[in-house]
């Protein structure tokens, strides 16, 4: 018992293969729906980002400073190098999985992608077309914005102090914004409930 759930990736593949064993279950009288698969993938990848981007937020930054210098270390040269690959990953594949959702369709409806990103499908179109903005917008930001600064701040790159006391606020003032688009994000998602 120790073994398996000692290792994540036992784990995961674990969980991944009783997700098909439940999604093939429940569509047994039809073949599984490849948008049921991109909406699960979906969520699964946002709770993977949003969790990563509220704990660095909640957690991981405000607590930095109470941590002793001779531990810092610890957190910025083995923690926040993972967290931050699971959460740049996190944004792209929940940016693509949902991109994915709105241009496949569903059932004999075609795809929504191109009237939610431009506003013209009306109601709940243009509500998840917001979502899927600010989900870019938020994307953008961890990609170009607080990974590059946080390559400087975590020196995995070179930089100078200055450039690295110049990437500090610039990773924060992105991280924050982001936190502030993900609660109206996270309700257009909710609420748009495009089946």
């Amino acid at each position: 018992m120790a073994k398996f759930f000692g290792n994540l990736h036992l784990v995961l593949l674990a969980g991944l293969v009783l997700a098909i064993a439940v999604m093939w279950h429940f569509s047994a009288s039809a073949p599984v729906d490849p948008n049921a698969v991109l909406r699960w993938l979906h969520v699964f990848f946002a709770i993977v980002w949003i969790g990563l981007l509220y704990y660095l937020n909640f957690v991981q930054v405000p607590t930095m400073p109470t941590i002793p210098a001779e531990l810092k270390g610890g957190v910025t040269g083995y923690i926040a190098p993972k967290v931050l690959f699971f959460f740049r990953y996190g944004a792209l594949l929940t940016v693509l999985t949902g991109l994915g959702i709105a241009g496949h369709g569903h059932g004999d409806q075609p795809g929504y992608l191109v009237p939610a990103l431009t506003f013209s499908g009306g109601g709940n179109v243009n509500l998840i077309g917001l979502g899927m903005w600010l989900a870019i917008i938020m994307a953008i930001n961890v990609w170009f914005v607080i990974w590059p600064a946080q390559k400087k701040i975590l020196g995995l790159v070179e930089a100078t102090p200055e450039q690295k006391a110049a990437a500090a606020p610039r990773a924060l003032y992105a991280s924050r914004t982001n936190v502030l688009l993900s609660l109206p994000m996270l309700y257009c998602m909710v609420s748009a409930n495009l089946g």
